[in-house]
Parts: structure tokens; sequence; C-alpha cells
């Protein structure tokens, strides 16, 4: 059995720049494993100790993905071996071509079982590359998933739905998008990050024609909106109360 995590090197938008036409500048943000993929790590080592399986990360982006800090950031974490696919064609690349890039990885390993993602990337938070890399792959996508395990053949997964769960037999190849709080993920140690620099790390080029389509054509500020600044004075609390329900009332808040 081999098991891959799809992970993201990315900025952290907090860091980010906004200039004064709505454009945003990450070049000063600090960058590092995506804030949720450290989870579907988690759950992916959990499932390859218990099977002895191989653990495999798979990622892609710009040259920066395949810096020594962007390899040992993820090794550390407890994958067994790196897949990166950092190419100048993928820096900045949307879901579509992230997503392309990481199907060819997964695809040159040739006998993954199962593919492990976080919920979303720090810095797009779209929530679509899990989605768009099942239909590369022309797998089946399970979302909110909080545990899995193996069971012979057969994948046992456990997701959440509306305010419970349920757990699912899978067969055959599969893309789990972790749920952000489905496990506690390791810190990495000093150990950890020396044993890191000696896993092997294995480099693909991006795949020929990056599908992108999407261009900025314009940026602006949202439009500030009209403060009307009225103050409800009155010492009975459920007067104030009644008095703040109907002016919200008469303004179509409520």
């Amino acid at each position: 059995m081999k098991i891959a995590v799809a992970h993201k090197w990315a900025p952290n938008p907090e860091e980010a720049v906004v200039a004064a036409d709505g454009s945003v500048d990450l070049s000063r943000a600090k960058s590092s494993v995506s804030e949720y993929d450290p989870v579907a790590i988690e759950l992916g080592r959990a499932l390859a100790d218990a099977t002895g399986a191989e653990l495999v990360g798979v990622t892609a982006g710009g040259p920066d993905a395949g810096s020594p800090m962007a390899r040992k950031a993820a090794l550390s974490r407890g994958l067994d071996r790196l897949v990166v696919v950092a190419d100048p064609a993928l820096a900045g690349a949307r879901a579509t071509a992230t997503a392309r890039a990481l199907a060819a990885a997964v695809r040159a390993e040739g006998d993954v079982d199962v593919v492990l993602t976080g919920d979303s990337s720090v810095d797009e938070g779209a929530h679509l590359v899990p989605a768009v890399l099942a239909g590369y792959l022309g797998w089946p996508l399970l979302t909110e998933v909080t545990a899995v395990a193996a069971d012979g053949g057969t994948l046992r997964v456990e997701q959440t739905a509306g305010s419970g769960s349920r757990v699912l037999e899978v067969t055959g190849p599969a893309v789990l998008a972790a749920s952000t709080d489905a496990v506690l993920p390791r810190v990495p140690g000093m150990k950890d990050i020396l044993g890191a620099g000696k896993k092997p790390v294995d480099e693909l080029p991006a795949p020929e024609a990056l599908p992108d389509g999407l261009a900025v054509v314009g940026r602006s500020r949202p439009a500030l909106a009209d403060r009307r600044r009225v103050r409800i004075d009155a010492t009975d609390p459920q007067a104030a109360a009644a008095e703040l329900v109907a002016a919200l009332r008469v303004d179509g808040v409520l």
C-alpha cells in the first residue's frame, strides 16, 4: 500500500501588504507548510503505521516549493519520502494548474492507493484543489474526513455529516480531504528536522500546457458604507432592546 499526501508551501496571508490600488504583495510574507496540511500528514502517518505502507508527500509550486527549507519542513512532519514539482510556471498558480501538477506527480508514482489533502490552503482558501485533483485522477472524493483505516483492500473512512458523522467503505483509490480538526498534528523536534535532511526527494517537471485562463483585469477597494451613528439612550434595558429591534426593522436588517 502507498499513501500520498498533497501539501502546499504557502505564504502567510497575515503578513501580506495591501497596496493603495488594492493589490496584495506577499513578497515579504514567510512561507510554511500550509496550515491545514499537517492534519492530512498526521492522518496519513497513522494509516501508514497501521498498514506498513509508505507515506509519500507530493507538492507543487514555484521554485521555492523545492527549497531545502520547504523540503525539511514537510519531511520533518513524518513523511517517508517527498515528490516535488517546483517550476516557475507554477509560481502563484491557482487551483486548476496546481491540481493538474499534483495529479501528474501521483500518476508518476504508479501505485498510490489513497491521496490525503488538507481542507484548503492558507493562502488561497478556495477549497477547490481536492475536487479538481480527484477529477484529474478520475477518483472519488470524500471531504470532511476525520479518520481513516484500512481493512484488507477496503478503506473505512469516517466523515463529518451535518451535526453527526458517518462511516463509509471505499474500494479502490480515492482522494480524502481531511477536516481541519481531525487530529492534532505533531510539532517536529530537532531530531525530526535533522532526520528530514536524509530522506529521499524526487523532483519532477511541471506538466506541459498548464491550464490558466484567468487574468486580473482590474482591482478596487470595497466602497465604505455610510454609518448612521445612531445612539440609543435608555435606562431600561428592555426598552433599549425594543428600540434597537424597531430601528433594525426600519432599516430592513431584521
